[in-house]
Order: structure tokens, then sequence, then C-alpha cells
């Protein structure tokens, strides 16, 4: 079993909080791939959830949250919000089978010491054709002190992510690549200024007036490298 005594003690979801553009930005090229009853693991205190829940039309959402520090905000957030359904704990021990359309995990993948286990108990949880979504942090060589605060094992490369999604059993696979220009401001912070946290003001400064020019960039043109990797794929059956 997992330790469901952890604290997150990062401070990625305080600095990320209130980027209203960066969420909507994801849900975008989320929202065509979530069906009505839908799994979100890792998620934290509720901010981009609750982006799904008005963004969407889903009918079920299950909110996967280990953090002890996290989950009572979770309660306190969703409680009058009858569509949603809390556990607290690890997707890798949850022992009811889910039977989710879909599973979302924005920003989780990093922070799982074991990657591949998580994503095979994801394909566990999923019907027959729903569709695993996620949204992590890419390219390697930008890992930096900020990544060590924020509590991140790894950063993915596109053909990492492919293949274990493969094992996992996941077909189907698309991957997008997504915020080329935060590239060089995670590098200066990270790596050069070697920065431990992110000042709340700057990332509104940067949520407000870059993240719009950058989706409009970004729309017209997939960039070949990116700050994160989205990725969509679904769950098949093995073969007989």
């Amino acid at each position: 079993m997992s330790d469901v005594e952890f604290t997150y003690s990062g401070t990625e979801l305080d600095a990320l909080a209130e980027v209203r553009n960066y969420y909507a930005w994801v849900l975008h090229h989320l929202q065509p791939h979530i069906g009505r009853n839908v799994v979100e693991v890792g998620a934290g205190i509720g901010t981009f959830s609750r982006f799904v829940l008005r963004g969407t039309g889903v009918r079920e959402m299950v909110l996967i949250e280990p953090a002890v520090n996290n989950f009572p905000v979770l309660e306190q957030r969703f409680a009058e919000e009858p569509r949603v359904r809390l556990i607290h704990g690890y997707l890798e021990d949850v022992d009811e089978l889910l039977g989710a359309d879909s599973l979302i995990a924005v920003n989780v993948l990093e922070h799982v010491p074991d990657d591949e286990r998580f994503l095979a108990a994801a394909h566990t949880h999923l019907r027959d054709g729903g569709k695993i979504l996620l949204f992590v942090p890419a390219m390697p060589l930008l890992f930096g002190t900020l990544d060590e605060a924020f509590d991140h094992f790894r950063r993915y490369t596109g053909p990492e992510l492919d293949a274990r999604l493969q094992r996992a059993g996941f077909r189907n696979i698309q991957l997008r690549r997504m915020n080329a220009l935060g590239v060089l401001s995670w590098w200066i912070a990270g790596r050069l200024l070697r920065r431990r946290t992110l000042a709340p003001r700057h990332v509104r400064l940067y949520d407000r007036w870059l993240i719009p020019v950058i989706r409009r960039m970004e729309s017209a043109w997939e960039p070949p490298f990116g700050q994160n990797l989205l990725a969509i794929a679904t769950r098949s059956e093995p073969a007989a």
C-alpha cells in the first residue's frame, strides 16, 4: 500500500492557483476527449477540477488526492457539488473498478515515483475505449531547482511518454508540445537563477499577458518543442 499520510510540501499548487488562462488552454485541448464519467487523479486543491466541472458535460467526477493537507480543501470546496465524489489515497490503491470514460492527470505524472505502475492502474480503471488525458513537464534538460522544489521526479520527452503509454496498453496516442516560450523562462528560473519557487505575482502576469499570445500562436503552429507535453491515449483490451 502507498503512504496515505503523505503531505505535499511543494509550492506549485499555490503558484498555479489563479492561472485561469493557462488552465483554460489545457482544457481546450482536453475537452473533446472528456466523457460523462471522469476520474481526476492528483486533484490537489481542485483548481483544474473546477474548470472541468464548469466547462464540460461531466455527469460524475471522482477526485483522487493522497495529500493529507490538500484533501480537506477538496472536501470543503466541493461539499455542495453533487457530481463530485472524493477518494483520499492513490489511484494504484483504489480497489473498486471505476470504469471511467476518461482519466485526467494534469501536472501529476511527474510527481509519481513509479509512473509505469500509475499508468497500468489508469488502464485498469478506464472502460474499454476510455481515454487517459495527461499534461506533464517536458524536456529533461530543463530539470533544475524548480523541479526539485516542486517534488518532480522527471521531465518527459515525447518518445519516452509514448513508450510508457504503449507498455501500459494504450493505443491511438496523440502528443502535443505546448508553451514554447515557457522553455526560456523555466530555464532561466530553474537552471540559471536556481530559484526554488515562483512568485505568484509573476505567474499571474505571465498568465494574463503572455499565455493568450502563446495560445494564439500555437493554435496556428504546433511548436517542435515546449515546456509541456499533452498526451491523449485510448485504452484497449489486450489481444486474445
